[in-house]
């Protein structure tokens, strides 16, 4: 069985591709914000952490959080309260590598996920199997903005890539909160065969 408390997601907006293929950092989308925080907590996630190295775009992040942990929306809605509780914001990755091996003493392993098929990508299976087994491991998952992450990232950054979400149909292009729903439910819902 899978711990999920050993369970961390990332948010990268950098780096990652614009429509035209171009490596860029992207925009804060509010969405995201509030969906991937809920996802987090519905699952059992240790953290989220939302990666934004422009400082504008981090202020904008900073004051949507605010407004849901200490302003209004803290009064108005607990539940969304709640969820930011384990959101940070980062300017780059080491940020999160580094605080999750100082909390747990172990390095995480870095799982890319993408849209696109590629050469040694891991199928959901094994991913499950390998987090299974590897009981004292931690696990930060991280999903791309924009067109997705760069692949020289994913190939030179990360442990594994995971298989993409194919659903049969032509058109691939999922948003990242769908596909970031998509991805826990099939690593970690307790109604898998396996747990």
């Amino acid at each position: 069985m899978i711990n999920n408390e050993k369970v961390y997601i990332a948010l990268l907006h950098f780096p990652v591709y614009n429509k035209e293929g171009a490596v860029v950092a992207s925009s804060i989308t509010n969405l995201d914000l509030h969906d991937l925080a809920r996802l987090t907590m519905s699952y059992g996630l240790k953290r989220y952490y939302v990666l934004e190295p422009l400082e504008l775009q981090a202020r904008l992040a900073q004051r949507l959080m605010s407004h849901w942990l200490t302003g209004p929306g803290a009064d108005a809605n607990w539940t969304r309260q709640v969820a930011f509780q384990h959101v940070k914001l980062i300017s780059e990755l080491n940020e999160a590598r580094e605080e999750i091996e100082k909390e747990t003493g172990t390095a995480p392993r870095l799982v890319a996920t993408t849209a696109r098929k590629m050469k040694k990508q891991l199928s959901f299976e094994k991913l499950r199997e390998k987090m299974a087994a590897q009981k004292d491991q931690c696990w930060l998952i991280l999903f791309g903005t924009g067109w997705g992450l760069t692949e020289e990232f994913m190939e030179s950054e990360c442990d594994y890539i995971l298989e993409p979400v194919l659903a049969g149909a032509y058109y691939n292009h999922l948003s990242v909160r769908t596909a970031a729903a998509i991805i826990i439910d099939r690593l970690l819902a307790i109604d898998r065969k396996n747990d």
